[in-house]
């Protein structure tokens, strides 16, 4: 019979290859039965992308100490929510501990993987037992005891997985969330899955469909499992920290009160760090004043539960989030965001979640480095819009106008690739206060029962009849921005005007007056509004605002006695648009009646 009596780098590298791809395979199911800590359908998810990033960044050497080292990295650099950074911890904790050997024996192996497990503990504010946490180390305990008794890595690994499927099936006797919802743990059953890809591989020599199944959870539905709602954090933040100045014991200290599920992996020189919070603004701010940060990405796990939970339509929406809608609506509707990116110098920020619009005009008035705006990652938006599309029967995407952002043409690259028509991408030719009004007539014939290829084929005609005012105080920020030339700047500064600024057919920002003063161009935007109602009747209006309320407010007091409602709503003009228009902006936005 054949043996394996020692690993290299290379044999190490075929093992996580086929662990890591079992994952994959399984990332439904382990969305499924993903209970704790928060039941936001994306353990399968987070594990998947985990092992994607190790499989794709790391370098593979003779060597497995080398070879584990670069695993550790990638993992730590492409780990996703709780699991993925414990898994990635582990496997950090495992490069530190293996000693320089070219090949390593069991028991070397053996030892090194229990001495991990210790940093893999340390690495949580508050570990809990039932999780992925007791059956590595329960897996681990067992690799040193069967050490012992051979020296060969088939039936250590083969005997060692019997023990992690048990200690997999006992994790609801060990966490009463696990056992009220009638499933294992999540994130362990990914890595007994991972085990499992790795025994069957040094078997076989292949991946075949495993018998394995964590059996209370196969006859649960989707619904049943997901019982309850995130609680009063909701945002996922995960960060990438480079060289950080404190002690990792300081850090935990600095950001545990901002939220929970804390976890630390990695050492100073490249910490990864995962937490639930309701701040992640904060969260943010705070990380900054300790270390440069490489990387952020922040999910929602209120929307995430929303849409794979409680879905209360059948037709999904997207946007992002350069469009202006309150809170309450977004969350109303279900309404799912692609964040934008804003970098005031070498500060880089995640629109609306690590910079609310308040933290932005603050920064925006003092600080002299005008801020840039960035569209959103392909992988971001891939990720939202397959979330989005997997929970619904269909789906509607509506961007931002292709002439002030390419997000729309990424999206629409990204839906001819899925091969469907399943998701309906629209350019809507507007943004800020316009295309929120755009994407809440969307989301109110969503409601309203309308088909979806029916909204697809009227939204032209309510993008069509949608129109934006915008109220500017001073070019200066479009001049800083490089959207109008110094001079012109300049002279509009000299004479104290103030544009008014509209936009064309096809998405153009479009000049349509100026006054000398806002006074002015309040009173021209107010005529311009009242002489559009003389053949057209308003379906709804909002007003935005970039930190100027009362003037907001004032345009709607004003607008209400005319139109004769008051508006959908008034709210914060968006960072990412008040990144060009700046502070005192007012936009006005009016959806009118389609002519029949």
């Amino acid at each position: 019979m054949t043996k394996i009596g020692y690993l290299d780098g290379f044999r190490f590298y075929r093992g996580l290859l086929a662990g890591g791809k079992e994952v994959i395979r399984h990332q439904d199911y382990l969305n499924k039965i993903n209970v704790y800590p928060v039941a936001d359908a994306d353990t399968g998810l987070n594990l998947a992308m985990t092992m994607q990033a190790i499989l794709a960044r790391c370098i593979i050497s003779k060597t497995l100490k080398e070879t584990l080292h670069s695993v550790a990295d990638s993992a730590l650099t492409g780990a996703r929510g709780n699991s993925g950074i414990i898994f990635a911890q582990y496997l950090h904790g495992l490069s530190r501990e293996l000693p320089e050997y070219k090949m390593l024996t069991v028991k070397h192996f053996a030892e090194s993987a229990h001495k991990a497990v210790r940093g893999m503990y340390d690495s949580l504010m508050n570990p809990v037992e039932g999780t992925m946490l007791t059956v590595i180390r329960e897996w681990a305990d067992n690799l040193l005891e069967q050490s012992g008794k051979t020296t060969d890595f088939i039936q250590l690994l083969t005997d060692s997985l019997a023990t992690a499927k048990k200690s997999l099936q006992e994790t609801p006797a060990k966490l009463k969330v696990l056992a009220d919802a009638g499933v294992v743990d999540a994130g362990a059953s990914g890595f007994v899955y991972f085990l499992e890809g790795v025994v069957n591989f040094i078997h076989k020599g292949s991946l075949r469909e495993q018998s394995f199944r964590a059996e209370p959870a196969e006859t649960l539905s989707f619904s049943e499992v997901h019982t309850e709602a995130p609680g009063e954090n909701r945002y996922c933040m995960e960060v990438i920290l480079k060289n950080c100045t404190c002690a990792l014991t300081s850090v935990k200290g600095i950001i545990g009160g901002y939220g929970d599920s804390v976890i630390l992996a990695g050492a100073k020189e490249n910490l990864h760090l995962h937490i639930h919070t309701s701040e992640p603004d904060k969260v943010y701010d705070a990380l900054l004043k300790l270390s440069e940060i490489s990387y952020v990405k922040v999910d929602d796990m209120l929307r995430q539960y929303q849409i794979g939970n409680s879905r209360n339509k059948q037709i999904g929406i997207i946007t992002d989030t350069a469009c202006d809608l309150p809170e309450e609506m977004l969350d109303a509707y279900q309404i799912a965001r692609v964040p934008f990116g804003i970098a005031f110098r070498q500060r880089h920020y995640l629109d609306r979640l690590t910079l609310k619009a308040e933290g932005f005009y603050k920064l925006l008035k003092r600080d002299r480095a005008h801020p840039v705006s960035s569209q959103p990652s392909p992988m971001l938006l891939k990720e939202v819009v397959d979330f989005t599309a997997a929970h619904y029967e269909k789906s509607i995407a509506v961007f931002i106008s292709d002439r002030l952002s390419g997000v729309y043409q990424n999206a629409l690259s990204l839906a001819k690739q899925r091969k469907n028509d399943k998701v309906a991408v629209i350019n809507s030719r507007q943004l800020s206060v316009t295309e929120g009004l755009v994407v809440l007539r969307i989301a109110r014939a969503v409601d309203e029962g309308m088909s979806f290829e029916d909204i697809v084929a009227n939204s032209e005609k309510w993008i069509d009849n949608t129109r934006i005012l915008t109220d500017i105080n001073t070019l200066k920020y479009m001049v800083r921005g490089g959207r109008v030339k110094p001079l012109t700047g300049m002279v509009a500064a000299l004479l104290n005007l103030k544009p008014i600024v509209s936009l064309d057919k096809e998405g153009n920002a479009l000049p349509i007056g100026k006054s000398f003063s806002r006074r002015s161009n309040m009173n021209r935007i107010i005529a311009m509004i009242a002489n559009e109602l003389k053949h057209k009747q308003v379906w709804e209006y909002a007003i935005v605002h970039a930190d100027a309320l009362d003037r907001a407010e004032e345009y709607a007091m004003r607008l209400s006695k005319l139109i004769g409602k008051k508006p959908a709503y008034i709210t914060s003009l968006s960072p990412v648009v008040g990144v060009h228009n700046g502070l005192g902006t007012v936009g006005v936005g009016v959806a009118y009646d389609i002519p029949s």
